[in-house]
């Protein structure tokens, strides 16, 4: 079968491996659709693995079945979870199931940057859920990224009628813009330093957009009726972004940490400013099950849309042009495979 072999950003490479085969419990899938997260083209992250075949976001097809396993059928539309949690360790029961020691070493074989995956028996067990018929390949890749992002404003305790600021306007940073919206937000403000993506925030619906390079803190306060944000989330690793979260943020807010930054850099915390105000800050890391299901129920009825936000679907093949355009992030927005 063909394969997306990842060496570097700029080295990704189309090759033959064998089609993987399935054992006791397993199924295999048929990739239909696979999205390329922003998280694919950190080279800190990837490159010292590589090569490896990458791809996480994906919409497949039951392409055979163990006879042991009997929740899905050949044919199945399904989307799967590469990472799943074993429900019953200390992390899982006090709901921080993205911790889970059994999350963090789980995967499919090889990846969703191929034409067939192998999903493991926990993952059958875990992770594997059908795809309603309303909701579409390329929609279905962004299944994982919008359970990501429910997760965060979750664990944040986001709440409708507040004022939320979303910090970046990628995939991750518009996925923000359309739940607050959807979850009841009173405003919603979004920043990004490149117009492709500053466009994007107010198609997706942001209120107000900031340009990255200004005084946000000055500008949330002149959007809302001098008041800075509520709720703040950080979707860049930009020091100087987390920054401007930190100061954006209103007395008794909340700030959401949710995007990586390079394992060197170091952050400013202004930690007097933020006890005094009683700021609140936390992280959210993945997307658990719970998720996953609160995702697709968006997706299915249509109260997510996420169809705009997709710039590029390319064949397998070009898979080499994909990851260029999302390492680029100048004029791209979700760059989708399809094998």
């Amino acid at each position: 079968m063909r394969a997306a072999m990842y060496y570097a950003n700029d080295d990704v490479r189309i090759v033959d491996l064998p089609k993987p085969k399935i054992g006791a419990g397993e199924i295999l899938v048929k990739v239909r659709a696979s999205g390329i997260c922003g998280s694919d083209v950190m080279e800190w992250y990837r490159k010292p693995k590589a090569p490896l075949v990458l791809g996480h976001e994906i919409a497949a097809e039951v392409a055979e079945v163990d006879a042991g396993v009997d929740r899905v059928r050949v044919g199945d539309r399904v989307f799967v979870s590469h990472h799943v949690p074993c429900g019953e360790c200390r992390y899982c029961l006090a709901g921080h199931e993205t911790v889970c020691d059994t999350l963090r070493t789980t995967n499919f074989d090889p990846g969703g940057f191929a034409e067939f995956v192998r999903v493991p028996a926990i993952n059958v067990k875990h992770g594997v859920f059908p795809l309603p018929g309303g909701i579409s390949d390329e929609d279905a890749t962004f299944v994982e990224p919008l359970a990501c992002v429910i997760r965060g404003q979750r664990l944040a305790g986001f709440r409708p009628g507040g004022t939320v600021l979303v910090i970046g306007s990628g995939v991750a940073g518009l996925l923000h813009v359309k739940l607050a919206k959807a979850s009841g937000a009173a405003k919603v403000l979004a920043t990004d330093v490149v117009a492709f993506r500053k466009a994007a925030a107010t198609k997706a619906g942001a209120d107000f957009v900031i340009d990255g390079r200004d005084d946000v803190p000055a500008k949330v306060k002149g959007a809302n009726v001098g008041q800075l944000a509520e709720f703040v989330v950080t979707c860049t690793g930009a020091a100087k972004a987390i920054a401007q979260g930190f100061s954006s943020v209103d007395r008794g807010g909340t700030v959401l940490l949710f995007a990586p930054t390079e394992p060197t850099t170091k952050i400013e915390i202004p930690f007097n400013a933020l006890w005094r105000d009683e700021v609140t800050v936390t992280s959210s890391y993945g997307g658990g099950l719970r998720d996953i299901r609160d995702a697709i129920e968006l997706l299915a009825g249509k109260r997510i849309v996420v169809g705009e936000l997709i710039t590029h679907v390319l064949p397998l093949a070009d898979a080499a042009e994909g990851f260029r355009l999302v390492a680029r992030a100048q004029d791209s927005i979700k760059v989708i495979l399809r094998p």
